[in-house]
Formats: structure tokens, sequence, C-alpha cells
């Protein structure tokens, strides 16, 4: 039968994507995945502590608390080159200490295509194109603007047990509600055991062009948060805020390890951290558990 011919198609294609070869990185799960293209499903959840205070125009204002994020991305390979997918949507529960407003909502969403460029024995590159719609919800800092477009370059290249990654892309404002920003992402992983991969992963956010710092997000702060900020959300949260230029570049790294179930199903865990100032931006750290299942 037809249908079940392209079954097999699409489960062979994710099993080399997804199986004995390549893991994918854990960290900044918005921008970035697998380089390669396969079917599958990526349940994750992330706990994301807030620095006790944030620099501000008005000073350093204490903030504390954290938000927590449950979220499943998906991915539909047409062919071996060729695949759907949905980075962002879920639901973002926040808890501030202080400042601002406990709430609950969900977050954007946003989808697009990733077509792999050209890839060799042990390697991979890709191109993808995403689209972010302005769906969620204001109380949860979501939902600002026109939305954005997102691209991206991806490659991956392995050696014996090393497995290397990289993305660089931009996040393209549509309008000034929200920032413009460029990221780049690495991952560096090895398999120490059978099916067992300790990784270190280091992400880089700059931000191209600020918003205009327009009241919004009513429900924090009166919608005065983008006015005075002095820095951007990171990868789920854009602000729009009009003195990102003071605090232009965010980093963080992450250590962690995936573990392969079967060949079909692996789970990682990974720690983050700042590595520039925490009080320019909403981490003091975060911990991301997540579940990449192909078939």
């Amino acid at each position: 039968m037809k249908w079940k011919a392209m079954v097999a198609v699409l489960g062979a294609s994710a099993v080399s994507a997804l199986g004995a070869d390549p893991i994918r990185p854990i960290s900044n799960p918005v921008l970035v995945d697998s380089p390669d293209v396969g079917t599958s499903i990526h349940p994750i959840v992330i706990y994301q502590a807030h620095p006790d205070k944030v620099d501000t125009t008005a000073g350093k204002l204490e903030a504390g608390g954290d938000f927590q994020v449950y979220a499943v991305q998906f991915e539909y390979a047409f062919n071996s080159d060729l695949s759907l997918i949905a980075v962002k949507d879920g639901y973002i529960d926040f808890n501030p200490d202080a400042t601002f407003t406990k709430e609950e909502g969900f977050a954007d969403l946003a989808a697009g295509l990733k077509y792999v460029v050209a890839r060799g024995e042990d390697w991979v590159t890709s191109a993808k194109l995403v689209v972010e719609l302005p769906t969620g919800d204001d109380e949860v800092w979501q939902g600002n603007g026109d939305g954005a477009i997102d691209p991206a370059i991806a490659f991956m290249k392995k050696a014996d047990q090393l497995q290397l990654n990289g993305t660089i892309g931009a996040v393209v404002a549509l309008n000034d509600e929200r920032s413009s920003l460029l990221y780049d992402s690495w991952h560096v992983s090895y398999e120490a055991m059978e099916n067992f991969f300790p990784l270190i992963e280091l992400n880089h956010i700059h931000v191209l062009d600020e918003g205009d710092g327009g009241v919004r997000f009513d429900a924090q702060a009166d919608g005065g948060v983008p006015g005075i900020a002095k820095f951007e959300g990171g990868d789920l949260i854009n602000l729009g805020a009009a003195n990102a230029s003071e605090n232009r570049d965010s980093v963080t790294m992450a250590a962690g390890a995936r573990y392969r179930i079967s060949e079909d199903i692996d789970v990682g865990a990974a720690y983050e951290i700042p590595l520039t100032d925490d009080e320019a931006g909403l981490m003091k750290y975060r911990v991301t558990v997540d579940l990449v299942w192909g078939f």
C-alpha cells in the first residue's frame, strides 16, 4: 500500500537522522535543532531561575523567582532533505518573587522549513526559515508586534565518537515592537560510553536593532518594562526593549548529556548559566530536560 511505503521511507530517514548519528543539541531549543532532517516529536521542559535583580534605567529592580516552560516541538520529513519544523509553542508558568506579577499563558507559535543543502558520510549542512507568529499571551511576555522571521544555517560534523555542531542565524522583527537579533550556538559532544554522550554548548545572542520600548505586556509593571529594561529577553522572550543596546551581547554555557534509550529515542538534560552579567538578562540559571523520539 502507498501509505505503508511512505511510512517506511520516512522511518528510514528518521533513523539516519536520529538513530546512531547524530545527537541533537539541548540548550537554546527555540533557535537550535539538529542540522539533519527526520520525522520526530520533541517534548521539552525548561526551568529558568531569574536573577535577584535586573538592570534598568530606573536602577536595579528586584526580580527573583522563575519561569517554567512545557512544550512539544515537531518535525515532519517530506524526504531525506526537506522537512516541516514546528519550533516554538507550549505553556509558560511565570513566578517572580518581586516587581512583576505571577502569570500563566501560552507562548507564541513558530514554524517553517528546513532543507539539507549538502551532506557527506559524516557531515551535513542545512538551512532553515522559520516564521514566528504573535499568537501568545502578553501576560507572559508573548504576542507582541507582528512577529519575526528567523533564517539560519546549521552544520554537524562527526569524527569517531566526537560530534561538533554549529548554528548561525537571525531573528528579524517585522516591526519595531520587537528587537532584531543575531545569534550563534555551538555544541561539542563525545560518546564516552555506549549510548551516553556528555556535551558542552555555548550560546551567544547579539541585539542588532533594539525595539521601540513602547508600553506593552500590561500585566507586568503596567507595561513599562520595554521602556526601561537595559537588555533583551533571550531565546524565548523578545521585549522590544529600547535600551537593549546597553547590553547587546548575552552569552551562556550549558553542560549536560544525552542518553540513547533505543535506536529511535534519546533523552537529554543540560544545566545552563550566563557568562555575561546575569542582571543584564532574565537567566540566573536554566535546566532543560527533553526527549527526542524519531519514527
